[in-house]
């Protein structure tokens, strides 16, 4: 479909979404979520798509958050609605089997924080600010910041951004576990893609396997998690690339991943 509010490309296996309503901080209102939704099933429909980088366009700005001019209008129950349409797209984000990696380049606060929580990981540029300002509008999260960013930071350290709202720096965010990498502003999106080629050469079905072992191991026990990780290094055998991978290294070469499911 066309889009409007994301500019949608895939090169060489590696998508790359960004929310482009830049005049706006790319805030996030009702008909960027319907957007962003048909984006994450044609993502999930594409079998070529090995990797997923979210950004914002403009340097200012990842997303500053729900567009507030919308926000105000709501009653009850049309904030109810608002917060399950958020939800479900950003669910949509973290259920995708491939890795999705966000690059923050400006503000991620309230429902950009959140977007960028449910990614696999995030590299930000040195000017990224993160947060859930929500109090401050006498209002909580409505887009999972009360449950992914405890998992993310622990409960003391969530608590405390959420009850006071404040903002804290790339560098503050890497050093509570929120971001992997802090970057430059002008190489963001040169580290990002690297990291994603190197990904994407990969192979497709231990990546999913992989990611599945984690995120369903993480809200498991540890036994029943070593049971999910016994099962997907199971399927990974099976896979054409596990017999590439252990042929390769018998016959001391690179393996060549085809990146397809069989």
């Amino acid at each position: 479909m066309a889009y409007e509010h994301i500019i949608f490309q895939v090169e060489e296996g590696i998508a790359t979404v960004t929310f482009n309503r830049p005049k706006a901080l790319n805030a996030l209102n009702d008909d960027l979520f319907r957007e962003f939704s048909s984006a994450m099933d044609e993502i999930s429909a594409n079998e070529d798509i090995r990797v997923v980088i979210l950004t914002g366009a403009g340097d200012k700005s990842f997303v500053a958050g729900a567009d507030i001019t919308e926000l105000a209008t709501y009653d009850a129950l049309q904030a109810k609605y608002f917060s399950q349409k958020g939800q479900r797209a950003i669910s949509k984000l973290q259920d995708l089997p491939i890795p999705v990696i966000a690059a923050v380049n400006g503000f991620a606060l309230g429902g950009g924080n959140e977007m960028a929580l449910a990614c696999d990981f995030i590299y930000a540029s040195e000017n990224a600010k993160f947060g859930l300002p929500e109090i401050n509008l006498g209002l909580i999260p409505g887009f999972g910041g009360t449950q992914r960013l405890p998992r993310q930071v622990g409960k003391n350290m969530a608590k405390e951004m959420i009850f006071t709202g404040k903002m804290i720096s790339a560098d503050q965010a890497r050093e509570i576990g929120m971001v992997n990498k802090v970057c430059p502003p002008d190489s963001l999106m040169e580290e990002t893609l690297k990291t994603a080629k190197d990904i994407a050469s990969k192979g497709k079905v231990c990546l999913r396997e992989a990611k599945q072992a984690i995120n369903s191991g993480m809200e498991a026990d540890l036994l029943t998690g070593c049971h999910i990780e016994c099962d997907g290094f199971a399927l990974c055998m099976a896979s054409e690339d596990a017999r590439e991978g252990t042929t390769a290294f018998l016959e001391k070469r690179k393996a060549v991943f085809k990146g397809n499911l069989k």
